[in-house]
């Protein structure tokens, strides 16, 4: 039996706590919203979805002016605005058919025409560049060297800081209305451009050192990012990401100090950060990488983000790339909790 969107939309709808859990894992309940940065699922308010009444399931992120139901929602996160791929999937995810839900490999969106790019998402761009600018290199001593090596990264190991990361000294937060000191990093679209900052405040400890500011949303980003990363580190070849060696072996991390974790323990491995656990399921990388290590954190007791984490895994593989799983044996755990542990 065949069912309209109407009614997919509607069924989607009465489920919009548990949809939303599924699509953008790396959200978070704020009143009777679901939120987020956007469809990509990093973490921040511009998305949101609504989770119970008569709008339940409708949806619009803030940013981009997108809005639609529940199963437009489905579409855009899943398949770059296929409803008719998004219904064959809402129909196996509420079981209305015998075929069982398998893990879904997210599309990448198509590149905009030029006349077609959406007005605030260039001068978000635009925006991120400029801010990027104003930062600094990362140099010993800085308040974010202090702050990674309290997150157990040394620096002075790797003998030099990463090109995509940055100092700011006095970068306005809008959630405190005051400027803090911050660690920002540039986020690269596939060609190369940069096309988003991540941003991570800080504050000295009382203790000494510094450490993340205390704020409730102390990491967020500015621009859109999906299918892009944060290049953190070049590995052995020490070439540029699009012109790896063919058959080369990337580590893709969703965190920055994650990445960075995995780059002190394996300096000879290139290293990229997804940024969101969301967008792991959508980076682009050349066709010359022949395999990719997920270095993911041990989300084993959240189902929304294993099933995510799967389709970061059927991402690739569809590709025709080798993919490795590697995961800390403790669960709620990631590799920069296991390098810390190293260095007590």
């Amino acid at each position: 039996m065949r069912h309209s969107a109407a009614t997919l939309a509607r069924l989607l709808a009465e489920r919009a706590p548990t949809l939303v859990r599924e699509l953008l894992p790396n959200g978070r309940r704020d009143g009777t919203e679901w939120r987020c940065g956007s469809l990509a699922g990093e973490r921040g308010q511009s998305l949101a979805v609504h989770l119970g009444g008569t709008r339940s399931g409708v949806w619009a992120d803030f940013s981009s002016g997108e809005r639609g139901d529940a199963l437009d929602l489905v579409a855009a996160v899943l398949y770059a605005g296929d409803r008719r791929e998004a219904m064959r999937w809402a129909t196996r995810w509420l079981g209305l058919d015998d075929n069982p839900a398998a893990p879904t490999v997210r599309r990448p969106p198509p590149a905009a025409r030029p006349t077609e790019t959406d007005a605030d998402a260039q001068a978000r761009r635009g925006a991120a560049r400029k801010l990027w600018l104003a930062g600094m290199p990362v140099k010993a001593g800085s308040p974010v060297a202090a702050y990674l090596a309290g997150r157990g990264v040394d620096l002075a190991e790797l003998g030099r800081a990463p090109g995509a990361l940055r100092f700011h000294p006095d970068l306005w937060n809008g959630e405190s209305r005051r400027a803090w000191p911050a660690m920002v990093a540039a986020i690269c679209a596939p060609d190369g451009a940069m096309v988003a900052v991540h941003r991570t405040w800080l504050a000295p400890l009382p203790s000494g050192g510094w450490g993340k500011a205390p704020l409730r949303d102390a990491k967020m980003t500015l621009g859109s990012y999906a299918g892009g990363c944060i290049r953190l580190w070049r590995g052995a070849s020490g070439k540029p990401l699009a012109a790896s060696p063919a058959g080369e072996t990337v580590v893709l991390a969703e965190g920055i100090e994650t990445a960075l974790s995995v780059a002190v323990a394996c300096p000879e491995r290139r290293v990229l950060c997804a940024v969101s656990l969301a967008n792991m399921a959508r980076v682009q990388l050349p066709a010359a990488i022949g395999t990719v290590i997920l270095a993911a954190d041990n989300d084993s007791g959240n189902p929304a983000a294993r099933r995510a984490l799967d389709t970061a895994c059927q991402w690739f593989l569809s590709q025709g790339r080798a993919v490795r799983l590697a995961m800390p044996e403790t669960e709620g755990r990631d590799w920069n909790d296991v390098l810390q542990d190293e260095t007590i």
